[in-house]
């Protein structure tokens, strides 16, 4: 029980480009651009070593655990840039990042899995109730996270203060994280009865295993640590590389960061559904905004006073459309329990143009 070829040389190339971006990093050496792509580059091979992780402890969690478990460490790199963007005070990445990370899956991620898989098997079907909850916990987190932006924008007392801001982000983020905790149980019998309903191939991914226990802890502890060096790397070199290309911090946070972060719902998600298990794609592809929304904002929320830092749920009105306009026009997708390569497609695009949209801020 060791690691593959494959293994070694994911690693390998992890090491070498994790240890360029601190060598640019410590060193300043590379200019303003060279740093800040190495650092994408390594944060992303190590949300990949993550995933992978997190794939050989499947047969010990189970299959319900492993895709929560999965979804939740994917997006810790996403969690460790932010909070170092608003230790720099970069709130304009912060708040981008997290309605990107949201567009990234259900547009971008969802949409490459839908056009390859479509293109591979023609149309695909999943089960229709599991898309449903998963929807309906969508569009309920979403809309309690733009709560606090609706009731600024609209000029409520609550909000007439940045502390009442504050204050209402604090609540909002309590009680989402409550909904995360009821919501487990659902997810753990969705995932499992997903990856049950794979199409000839649902048991797969057991038995590939290859790591024992230990080594597969031990990888997550190894690159949950290094995911924390590289993101406060990535930062540092996000302010010269933004001021030399001349990109807008929206646009950083809401393409770039989000995609560099999404690494693992990128490869995995399009390789499940190239072998025709729809179901567990959707399941995790759709699982990791929902995380974004359940988890990650809120905790954001109560930590950020840790980086010296008030973050709150308050977004541009811009970002509140693009969100809203998202989560709507996947739920009309998904619900009809199939895709096909041309659905794919149009989440594609409009994905680009909601991501052009942001390029001038």
């Amino acid at each position: 029980m060791g690691f593959t070829r494959s293994d070694w040389r994911l690693i390998i190339i992890t090491v070498v480009v994790a240890g360029a971006a601190g060598t640019a990093y410590y060193a300043k050496l590379g200019g303003n651009v060279a740093p800040f792509v190495i650092a994408a580059i390594a944060l992303a091979l190590l949300a990949t070593l993550v995933g992978r992780s997190v794939e050989e402890l499947g047969d010990r969690l189970g299959s319900g655990a492993t895709g929560v478990v999965q979804s939740a460490l994917g997006n810790l790199p996403e969690l460790f840039v932010v909070l170092f963007a608003l230790r720099d005070k970069l709130y304009g990445v912060a708040t981008a990042t997290i309605v990107g990370s949201i567009l990234a899956n259900v547009l971008l991620v969802l949409g490459l899995a839908f056009l390859f898989g479509g293109i591979k098997h023609g149309r695909q079907t999943f089960g229709s109730e599991g898309a449903r909850t998963m929807s309906m916990l969508m569009v309920l987190s979403v809309a309690a996270m733009l709560v606090p932006s609706l009731t600024s924008a609209l000029g409520s007392h609550a909000t007439k203060a940045a502390l009442h801001e504050r204050d209402l982000s604090i609540v909002v983020s309590v009680l989402l994280l409550g909904l995360f905790v009821a919501s487990l149980p659902a997810s753990l019998r969705r995932q499992k009865s997903a990856e049950g309903g794979g199409e000839g191939e649902g048991s797969e991914p057991a038995s590939r295993h290859s790591w024992s226990m230990g080594v597969a802890l031990g990888m997550l502890a190894i690159t949950g640590v290094g995911a924390a060096f590289v993101s406060d790397w990535f930062v540092a070199a996000l302010q010269p590389a933004m001021s030399t290309l001349g990109i807008s911090e929206a646009f950083a946070g809401l393409v770039i960061v989000a995609i560099a972060g999404n690494a693992v719902e990128n490869v995995v998600g399009i390789q499940l559904a190239l072998k025709n298990q729809s179901d567990f794609a959707l399941s995790l592809i759709l699982q990791s905004p929902l995380q974004i929304s359940l988890v990650v904002a809120p905790a954001l929320v109560l930590l950020s006073p840790l980086v010296g830092a008030s973050f709150t749920l308050v977004l541009s009105p811009l970002l509140i459309a693009v969100l809203i306009m998202a989560v709507v026009i996947t739920v009309l997708v998904v619900l009809d329990g199939e895709s096909n390569w041309l659905e794919g497609a149009t989440l594609i695009i409009l994905y680009g143009i909601i991501a052009t949209a942001f390029w001038w801020g």
